[in-house]
């Protein structure tokens, strides 16, 4: 949200939804008034207007970390309050930001202000999403490296067996099998350098028949190890879904990955990072003011349609993680979307239940003929 707080009266622009991307404020004030960040505090909660970024930033008293903020619902009269508190008479001018132009600098997450708190800025602040995952967080992630290069995210099945999406194998015919190499165990990809020859080498790659291109429909892969991985405390298998098994939209599950941090930026963060979305039903995901009529029966969706954070945090055949009772279950793997973290376009994962006869199939003939 970008925001002009200014002691002159002025005309605000047009008021837009923040709709949860991170809100960036300009102060409107002159460097010898205000000579550096201006700090304010509610209640164990410091907040400010960075001089180096002129993003708004909250401080917990528990984090040492300055977290930028986001509100899906900002309005003139919140942003006047904050101008208040900082010093300065009113609000000037407001307007959203892409969470994706921030920069890598925000590696700790960022503050959501509670949709239900109207304007009431001693209850405005929740922490959401975007952080580093420790070592055995998520130990069913792979990273998949073709010619020295990570190239997808993948979940480990069984200790042969990883699912990735058809898009990340589909261009790579069988002389080029042997150039593929699975990393396991892993949270930083500065670790397989280090470790060059801990990566497991792959025998064979099944992407699923009926995959579409331009559809992206079907888009589901299996690689078949040379060698079984040792199962440990930071290296183990998810579940997969149970036949006709279903989780209601609204329903917390997480995405992880090196996946890009900005959709214009190549370079892969060095650690893994995890983030908890929503799924959204087919119904809604399906509707004109999203995808309209593009998800299959084989696809879900998940993520923010106010444009919150999405698979752009995630990796492309990575997984996507519910829990269901104590266990956890592979339901999506990550697939398309438009854009990263777009309003009303969230991320777009295969739905692997829809699979579940092809994969038991594959990995039964394969693993016993």
């Amino acid at each position: 949200m970008s925001l002009e707080c200014g002691r002159k009266p002025e005309r605000p622009e047009e008021t837009h939804a923040d709709t949860g991307r991170t809100c960036k404020l300009h102060a409107g004030r002159t460097q010898e008034s205000n000579p550096g960040p201006q700090i304010s505090q509610l209640r164990g909660i410091f907040y400010r207007i960075s001089s180096e970024n002129s993003l708004l930033e909250i401080q917990l008293e528990k984090l040492q970390s300055w977290l930028p903020v986001c509100y899906e619902r900002w309005n003139a009269s919140l942003g006047n309050s904050i101008c208040r508190h900082l010093g300065y008479l009113r609000l000037t001018k407001h307007k959203g930001v892409n969470l994706t132009d921030i920069g890598p600098n925000y590696t700790d997450g960022f503050v959501q202000i509670n949709a239900d708190a109207k304007n009431d800025l001693q209850n405005i602040w929740q922490i959401i999403g975007g952080t580093e995952a420790n070592l055995g967080r998520w130990p069913w992630q792979v990273s998949l490296y073709q010619s020295s290069k990570h190239i997808c995210g993948g979940s480990i099945i069984t200790n042969q067996w990883i699912v990735t999406a058809a898009h990340c194998v589909h261009n790579y015919r069988l002389p080029q099998v042997s150039s593929w190499i699975v990393y396991a165990g892993i949270v930083t990809q500065s670790s397989v350098k280090l470790e060059e020859n801990s990566g497991y080498s792959v025998e064979k790659i099944i992407y699923n028949e009926k995959y579409h291109h331009r559809s992206h429909d079907n888009d589901i892969a299996l690689m078949k190890l040379k060698l079984p991985l040792n199962f440990t405390d930071t290296v183990r298998p998810v579940c997969l879904p149970q036949y006709e098994e279903e989780f209601a939209g609204g329903t917390r599950c997480w995405i992880s990955g090196w996946g890009h941090t900005r959709p214009d930026d190549a370079h892969i963060p060095d650690m893994l990072k995890e983030a908890s979305v929503p799924l959204i039903s087919t119904k809604k995901c399906n509707s004109s003011c999203m995808y309209n009529g593009e998800i299959t029966p084989r696809m879900l969706c998940a993520g923010y349609p106010e444009g919150n954070i999405d698979a752009c945090q995630g990796d492309s055949g990575g997984p996507l993680v519910c829990q269901d009772e104590n266990v956890w279950r592979l339901i999506g793997v990550v697939s398309w979307g438009t854009g990263c973290a777009e309003p009303n376009h969230p991320g777009v994962y295969a739905k692997v239940s829809e699979f579940l006869d092809w994969i038991y199939e594959i990995i039964e003939v394969k693993t016993y003929a």
